[in-house]
């Protein structure tokens, strides 16, 4: 590569770096508790939050949703669809229409979390969840679903198949029931492990959680030419994990969960890139 290709890359990764400030700790007051509030999910109209509560070990997660009404995100609570008491509900997510929302859960087979959908009819009433089928759901947990602007599905999975412990795999639905299931092309899986991620609406801009040394941290990476280049971890804590990454749609703003001190987890919200639209997450006002 010319060496000045080389001073231009470092040049805009430094610029980049440099706009990136100090995560800000973002949860709503309504929401806040000393658990683990984590992996948050908003509906098109910024009006609707899901995200996960786990305990102070980060485990018994249970799906919890908000909404905006009068000023204020109303009192968390179970959504009509939860199973019962005991059964792993964790990392919702949004269809980009707003229409589905799939999440993880254990229902099916205790300590296997798999991808489950649950559909809204034009009441805006959610139906009763369907668990998604083979090759999408496997013996080995899936984790933190994302329907993609096309239609594909972005998930972690520690399943067998990839370079590292758990890796990302991108689901192709084929039009006949049936899904094709690869491992995320482009060099982001590794011997590490990867196991969240999401993408910008544009497909520019993605943010994985992965663990190459001690714990989980976020890394920002950017689609070039088809190919995804890492630009460098996004700051956060280094004493404790990041999980349950949410881009903006223009892929310049990113909450994400983490240790708050006394309060346990807490949601943060951190810009990418300059220019990033301050009315995303929508305010409750």
């Amino acid at each position: 590569m010319p060496l000045q290709s080389v001073s231009a890359s470092a040049m805009t990764l430094g610029l980049l770096l440099a706009a990136m400030g100090a995560p800000e700790r973002w949860t709503p007051a309504e929401i806040s508790t000393d658990l683990y509030e984590s992996s948050p999910t908003l509906s098109p109209d910024g009006r609707e939050l899901f995200f996960f509560r786990a305990d102070r070990q980060f485990d018994h997660y249970r799906l919890l949703s908000t909404r905006c009404v009068g000023g204020r995100w109303s009192a968390p609570a179970e959504p009509a669809f939860a199973a019962a008491p005991g059964v792993l509900e964790t990392d919702p997510a949004f269809s980009p229409d707003g229409r589905r929302l799939y999440y993880g859960t254990d229902r099916h087979r205790k300590d296997d979390l798999d991808i489950w959908k649950v559909e809204r009819n034009a009441s805006g009433e959610w139906g009763a969840p369907t668990r998604l089928p083979e090759p999408v759901n496997s013996i080995h947990s899936e984790l933190l679903p994302r329907e993609l602007a096309d239609g594909r599905l972005l998930f972690g999975s520690n399943r067998p198949g990839g370079p590292g412990g758990r890796d990302l795999y991108l689901a192709t639905p084929q039009g006949d029931g049936e899904w094709r299931v690869e491992p995320l092309p482009g060099g982001v899986n590794t011997a590490g492990d990867e196991y969240e991620a999401d993408i910008s609406r544009d497909g520019r801009v993605m943010v994985v959680v992965a663990n190459r040394g001690e714990r989980s941290h976020l890394y920002r990476y950017e689609k070039v030419d088809g190919v995804w280049h890492e630009r460098g971890q996004v700051p956060a804590r280094q004493d404790v994990f990041q999980v349950g990454p949410l881009l903006s749609p223009d892929g310049k703003r990113l909450l994400f969960a983490q240790a708050d001190g006394q309060k346990s987890g807490e949601l943060f919200l951190v810009d990418l890139e300059p220019g990033a639209d301050p009315a995303w997450p929508r305010v409750c006002d």
